[in-house]
């Protein structure tokens, strides 16, 4: 694995920086890689931009910010709009599908993958939990992270009394991820 420089962009309320700590967590403390993340969030609590930038790597990581996006998730057409040009060529785009328009990236090589994250969150009960899925998507489309490690970061991030539903949302996200891939290498799908 060579170095993977993930950028998450949203507004403050959607669980942006959660999600980047998650990532990161399940990397470096119960994943055998190092991380770094960085914080990025305006002054209002809600509704202002907010991102986080996320580095994995397999050796140590000297500088800390994301020059090119290898990974952009992005929850909010805003957000897509402010980092599009980020993305590294044949790199990986993932959207919340109900939020985010992206433009054509096919020429510069970059995967797409888009997720109705919120949607997920709200038939479990709480949209809150959408960046959550998001991380469980992020983790079946990307194969950077394992699985296990992921839900034991999650474990580790939320509130005992909210593990159950966030556990739920993990899943979730990537029982979604794990179809998109499946039907995107299906022969029948071939262009």
């Amino acid at each position: 694995m060579s170095r993977s420089e993930i950028k998450i962009a949203g507004f403050g309320g959607q669980g942006v920086i959660m999600a980047g700590m998650i990532i990161g967590k399940a990397a470096s403390i119960f994943g055998s890689l190092h991380a770094t993340m960085i914080q990025s969030f305006g002054p209002e609590a809600r509704g202002s931009a907010c991102s986080a930038q996320v580095i994995v790597d397999r050796d140590e990581i000297a500088y800390p910010y994301v020059r090119n996006s290898s990974i952009l998730v992005a929850l909010n057409q805003e957000a897509y709009k402010q980092s599009e040009a980020l993305i590294s060529d044949g790199g990986t785009l993932i959207y919340e599908e109900d939020m985010v328009k992206p433009g054509d990236l096919a020429q510069r090589g970059i995967r797409m993958y888009s997720v109705p994250a919120t949607r997920i969150a709200e038939e479990l009960g709480r949209v809150i939990v959408g960046n959550v899925v998001m991380v469980g998507f992020f983790t079946a489309v990307t194969n950077l992270l394992d699985y296990q490690s992921v839900e034991q970061a999650v474990r580790d991030s939320v509130p005992k009394a909210a593990e159950e539903l966030n556990l739920k949302a993990l899943r979730r996200g990537f029982e979604h991820g794990t179809r998109v891939l499946a039907e995107s290498k299906s022969p029948s799908m071939a262009v």
